[in-house]
């Protein structure tokens, strides 16, 4: 590339055109380096903003007439010329310029093509592109954090549902990814559940910060016309307006609080899509993945790879990398625009773009999870996985736990050396360790009665995840 520095003679083909040509060009006498135009060019993905542009700069033509700055005439000729622009995006047959930087410029260059310069010259009277893209950002935030909380509604619906089915199905609940306790399947989803209700409440509480409109800011100082910030807000959706133009057009924290609701979320569905990976191994062999889910291997004719799952836990790390990525681009900015904030972009669409696929796929795949009842039980019920039920006995006899969790020990210890499970327990063989045993102990190793004795709100019982289920729908 040649030095961005040097001038260049007005015809020369190393430049993108006159710098009059640009919108912005009256300052300059020399023509952008067509490096300088590839590498700071933002159209290949800010044309995502083009609906939330056009819904902006109508509202501030309505304004603008509203409050005298643009006559009735004018005002007609862009809306209907905006309009235009957007039938033609939806078309497919809007002509993207890279060379005209954004999407902002691409559609005001279009704008004067259809209704004349001198017309479309008004509309940005009053603004800024600072405040321009600040105002298409909050309205693309509060559209994907809606879309964000819609899926996650349908993801956790169907928890909920499968865990109606499931409220009878047992299987060993893990601690280090050892066998720890048994637990319902049931108890087992609504788990997530819980999870995705926090998420749920992340974007909700993102969207109302997000939902102050920049608009009328101008570049950082407000503006000298006298336009009404308050009507555009209620054009736009916005209940309110923010208050200081300075912080108004660098603020960039929906954009990070959405990048870090979404890294949650996906934290969350990584750990679940863990669990899926590790389940569905003839290792555990306690659910079965659909076939329409899964792939084979172009080798190993026998093979069914978790694909959907291991792509979840993969793309979890490239929301992470954009969460990062934002937060460092912002964290030296002095007030108040810089260009560095065109980085912002890109994370937000691939971020949105990704958690909309992938609630979308777990979705379907919960749908058709099979679990393999029995071989879940039999897991439960070996692995000593009823020491807990055997200390809590002895504690009902009267013992301290820590005393009565040592003897347990013992005995867990002993039946390891021997190579006896729960499973071949005799009263004999407990009262060796301690005479508080009896013959009511048995009672407590049977799988079932463990699980019904966790009477605390928000346990495995059957009867609190009824309630819990119940709670849920009539929410």
């Amino acid at each position: 590339m040649a030095d961005v520095g040097a001038k260049k003679p007005s015809g020369s083909a190393a430049g993108a055109g006159r710098a009059s040509e640009k919108l912005w060009g009256g300052r300059f006498d020399s023509p952008t380096d067509a490096g300088v135009e590839r590498f700071t060019a933002s159209i290949h993905f800010d044309r995502a903003l083009a609906r939330f542009d056009l819904r902006g700069s109508a509202a501030h033509a309505r304004m603008l007439a509203s409050v005298g700055l643009i006559s009735a005439d004018d005002e007609r000729a862009l809306r209907e010329g905006l309009a235009e622009i957007g039938a033609q995006i939806d078309a497919g047959r809007f002509p993207f310029d890279a060379a005209l930087e954004d999407i902002h410029m691409n559609i005001e260059s279009r704008l004067r093509e259809i209704v004349g310069g001198e017309t479309a010259g008004r509309l940005h009277t009053g603004r800024s592109r600072n405040d321009q893209v600040a105002t298409d950002l909050a309205l693309y935030l509060r559209e994907v954090s809606t879309a964000a909380e819609r899926g996650i509604l349908e993801l956790r619906s169907i928890l909920v549902e499968r865990a109606a089915e499931h409220i009878d199905t047992v299987l060993p609940g893990y601690t280090h990814l050892q066998k720890a306790q048994p637990i319902r399947y049931a108890h087992y989803l609504l788990a997530y559940y819980e999870m995705l209700d926090r998420d749920r409440q992340r974007f909700l509480d993102g969207f109302q910060r997000v939902n102050v409109m920049p608009l009328g800011s101008g570049a950082l100082a407000g503006t000298n016309y006298p336009i009404n910030r308050e009507e555009l807000a209620e054009d736009l959706g916005f209940p309110a307006v923010t208050e200081n133009s300075l912080d108004a057009v660098s603020d960039r924290d929906g954009a990070i609080e959405f990048l870090s609701a979404a890294g949650l979320l996906m934290m969350h569905l990584s750990r679940f899509s863990e669990e899926m990976v590790l389940w569905s191994t003839d290792e555990f062999g306690l659910i079965d993945l659909p076939d329409d889910f899964c792939t084979g291997s172009s080798l190993m004719p026998q093979k069914k790879n978790p694909d959907v799952p291991e792509l979840i836990r993969a793309k979890t790390g490239r929301v992470y990398g954009h969460l990062v990525a934002l937060l460092t681009v912002m964290k030296g900015l002095p007030l108040a625009y810089n260009r560095d904030l065109q980085e912002d972009k890109e994370a937000v669409f691939d971020t949105a773009d990704t958690i909309r696929d992938v609630l979308t796929v777990l979705t379907e795949l919960v749908h058709g999870i099979e679990v393999h009842r029995e071989a879940a039980e039999r897991a439960a019920r070996t692995g000593f996985l009823l020491a807990t039920d055997l200390a809590d006995y002895l504690v009902d006899k009267g013992l301290p736990f820590r005393q009565a969790h040592e003897i347990v020990g013992r005995i867990v210890r002993d039946f390891l050396d021997h190579h006896k499970d729960f499973a071949q327990i005799a009263l004999k063989d407990l009262q060796k360790f301690s005479d508080r045993f009896q013959k009511d102990v048995l009672d407590y190793l049977d799988l079932e009665a463990s699980l019904e004795r966790k009477k605390s709100t928000g346990s495995t019982a059957r009867k609190r995840i009824l309630e819990r289920i119940r709670q849920i729908e009539s929410q």
